[in-house]
């Protein structure tokens, strides 16, 4: 998926007298330093392509947390869980919570379907089991997330005005220098850390290790969580932080991890969190560990209201 036009505020650094330095210390040509630029922008282009997508963030309307027993879905004001009046009717479905099982039942002439499929009862698969059950309802979409224990149903509009006319999210420079090689120090056994989320909720998730890499000849760490793929994932903060970039962190898939523990971590790439963009996710933050005492002048900037 490829987002062909260009968005305002992202900025290149494209000028052929622009010699970068690759954190292994070799210089770059101008010819290759065009052709990482345009590597860096198109990956944006798949970002903003990837936010505005039917099932992208942008499309969310709503989060609803679910109460033991049974829960009424509509746009009745007296519903438990209220759906815009212009796109669901007064009364849409209960939903039943039972510990860990969710039973839907829709109201009588009510059009949900499941894989093209009108249903009138189904018990429901949450997001954590890796295949969800998604519902149809018009333009609407939901289905049923858990986190920690608590069980929400989170809402979609595939016409949602935030979807379109997006501005796109302003960027630092490209800079190939804040592609920097590391290395990681695995730990071994692996460890559990807490990674607190915007709920006030802290999940325990095992690392395979801290990422150490340096940055103007001084040392900085990491805690990294398994990514795909061999890859690392980081969730970080910087001095930039609730300045020029989302004060919840960001977030940074490195390369995978090579056989000798060397990983490349390309900081063009951090990008903000769903958190940035709307209210209705459910992001983890960075854990203490992970609040660099150094501006990461690469990445994508703050977006909007979203602090």
């Amino acid at each position: 998926m490829i987002h062909a036009r260009p968005w305002p505020g992202f900025q290149y650094c494209l000028l052929a007298s622009c010699i970068l330095l690759f954190a292994q210390g070799r210089a770059v040509s101008a010819e290759d330093t065009e052709t990482y630029s345009a590597d860096i922008a198109q990956w944006h282009r798949l970002r903003v392509e990837s936010l505005t997508a039917e099932n992208g963030w942008l499309s969310l309307i709503g989060l609803f947390w679910l109460t033991e027993g049974i829960n009424t879905l509509g746009s009745d004001p007296d519903s438990d869980l209220i759906l815009p009046d212009s796109k669901a009717p007064s009364r849409v479905a209960t939903l039943t919570l039972k510990g860990d099982q969710i039973h839907l039942e829709v109201a009588a002439g009510v059009a949900i379907t499941h894989e093209g499929m009108r249903i009138s009862a189904l018990d429901l698969a949450v997001d954590t089991s890796g295949s969800p059950t998604i519902l149809d309802l018009g333009d609407l979409q939901f289905y049923v997330i858990e986190r920690s224990g608590r069980y929400g149903l989170r809402v979609r509009d595939r016409n949602h005005p935030a979807r379109f006319g997006f501005p796109g999210i302003e960027a630092f420079p490209i800079d190939a220098r804040w592609r920097i090689t590391g290395r990681l120090e695995a730990y071994d056994p692996p460890r559990t850390i807490p990674i607190p989320d915007v709920l006030g909720q802290v999940n325990h998730l095992e690392s395979p290790g801290t990422t150490v890499f340096d940055i103007r000849n001084q040392s900085y760490r990491l805690d990294a969580l398994p990514g795909p793929d061999g890859s690392l994932y980081l969730i970080f903060a910087d001095q930039t932080s609730g300045r020029e970039t989302y004060g919840g962190g960001r977030f940074l898939y490195s390369e995978p991890v090579a056989e000798d523990g060397s990983v490349v971590l390309d900081f063009n790439k951090s990008y903000n969190p769903p958190c940035a963009f709307t209210d209705y996710a459910t992001c983890p933050l960075p854990p203490r560990q992970n609040k660099l005492p150094v501006r990461i002048e690469a990445g994508e900037k703050n977006y909007g209201r979203h602090r």
